[in-house]
């Protein structure tokens, strides 16, 4: 039996995310790290919804153009009626790095559609698309895209304009239209627009009435709109539809796992809702451990001694009953001001300093795990996840507990040591302040947070 949906992320972070919607409403389902053998995708084979990893992000379009296409190529053979493109549910993108215009062009070879419809907005994650404009919510309140206060500064990909399809339109010449909240439930509307020929359909989306309006559109439309691009908003809203219209039952929330003593967590992430986090764990049995993120714009060796440091710091920290918390920045702070410096001085493309940020911090994770035996992780930073992921030899992961929308604890899969490691990986804006001690608990319910 085919899937219901299949999806490719452009982060690991934002992919699990996806899986998590799912499988907590009663799909099983699964995600991919690479393209699976034959032998592994065997053992998913019941699986209702299948998803691909990538760091598609953090990539240019002619990586895009030259990884991407297998990968969408082999989920279009599995047959689900919705192939979605998983973005970020704050837009990161660029016409140089994580282009989503670029992507949904190589996407629609693959999966060709009359038009994509674009949904962004994820309510539950306090993510709104209002009248084209996207908002997105921290721990200080709610701000229009190009005024919060971690995507107007972001490093690689600031966002300077909150109505999608203007910042979109520097990415792709294809038609688009906005479906905007007046005229979402209405679908002579949508006919008209796709008879203008607009290839992208940008869709409101604030509350659950709207939800679960776009959630109809899409599963109503899918024969000519089979190809979607969007947040795991597109999950949330497919769940509100498919629960509505009776296809799949409601359930209740699934609880925790048992908690252990001490777990090992590297973030390479500079939002302030890490900062907090991270001076939440400081104070309740982590031992923070600075990796001077300097050490990537020198030689190997250079970073290759840095690696060891913060695993033998990590693996005495393990020793003294602490849990090792190793992090490449404390917001914006001391640490990154040294580290843009040593990198205007080095003259590296920020891109593969933050990429070898990711892989040094996921080589200290698989060494200090492999030295303590702790079987519980998180990795903290949407880039840093797909990068250090891919140093832990892990080929599959299920959801298998909650915490806040996007940032479950799962189950991994590979062939290596870590088989069975039980791992969260978080979005840097993701997560309570006590993120960290709720993954070292078990996750599971914890009332409003």
């Amino acid at each position: 039996m085919a899937p219901w949906v299949t999806w490719l992320g452009d982060d690991f972070t934002g992919s699990a995310a996806v899986m998590e919607v799912l499988a907590f409403a009663g799909l099983p389902s699964v995600l991919f790290t690479d393209i699976p053998s034959d032998d592994l995708a065997a053992r998913f084979a019941d699986r209702r919804a299948v998803g691909l990893a990538t760091t598609a992000r953090s990539h240019d379009p002619a990586w895009m153009a030259r990884n991407l296409p297998p990968m969408l190529e082999w989920l279009d053979r599995l047959g689900a009626p919705i192939l979605h493109y998983k973005i970020c549910s704050t837009f990161d993108s660029a016409p140089h790095s994580g282009s989503i215009g670029a992507a949904i062009e190589i996407a629609l070879r693959a999966r060709p559609a009359r038009a994509v419809p674009l949904l962004t907005a994820a309510p539950q994650m306090r993510r709104y698309q209002a009248f084209g404009h996207l908002f997105a919510g921290t721990l200080d309140g709610v701000f229009r895209l190009d005024r919060h206060p971690v995507m107007a500064r972001h490093p690689v990909t600031p966002m300077g304009e909150s109505d999608l399809l203007r910042h979109l339109a520097t990415q792709t010449d294809l038609p688009s239209a906005l479906i905007e909240l007046e005229r979402l439930a209405d679908p002579r509307f949508l006919q008209s627009i796709l008879a203008t020929g607009a290839r992208i359909l940008s869709i409101d989306c604030m509350d659950p009435a709207s939800e679960t309006a776009a959630g109809r559109l899409i599963w109503e439309n899918r024969a000519e709109l089979g190809l979607v691009a969007g947040s795991q908003g597109v999950e949330y809203a497919l769940v509100r539809h498919w629960q509505d219209s009776g296809a799949i039952p409601p359930v209740s929330p699934p609880g925790g796992v048992a908690r252990c003593d001490r777990i090992v967590a590297v973030s390479g992430s500079v939002s302030p809702t890490t900062a907090r986090q991270l001076d939440w764990a400081e104070r309740n049995g982590f031992a923070l451990l600075p990796f001077d993120a300097r050490a990537v714009t020198g030689g190997d060796a250079d970073r290759a001694a840095e690696e060891r440091r913060l695993t033998q710091a990590a693996r005495a920290a393990a020793s003294a009953g602490h849990s090792p918390l190793v992090h490449s920045a404390s917001g914006q702070g001391p640490q990154v001001d040294a580290f843009r410096a040593a990198l205007a001085r080095s003259g590296m493309d920020p891109a593969a300093a933050n990429r070898r940020i990711g892989e040094s911090l996921g080589r200290i994770l698989d060494a200090t795990l492999r030295a303590t035996n702790i079987r519980r992780a998180v990795i903290s930073g949407g880039d840093t996840s797909g990068h250090g992921m891919r140093q832990l030899g892990l080929s599959a992961l299920v959801a298998v507990a909650p915490t806040v929308p996007g940032a479950a604890l799962c189950r991994a899969f590979g062939d290596g040591p870590h088989d069975g490691l039980e791992i969260a990986l978080k979005g840097g804006q993701m997560g309570s302040e006590d993120y960290f001690g709720w993954i070292r608990d078990g996750g599971g319910p914890r009332g409003a947070r």
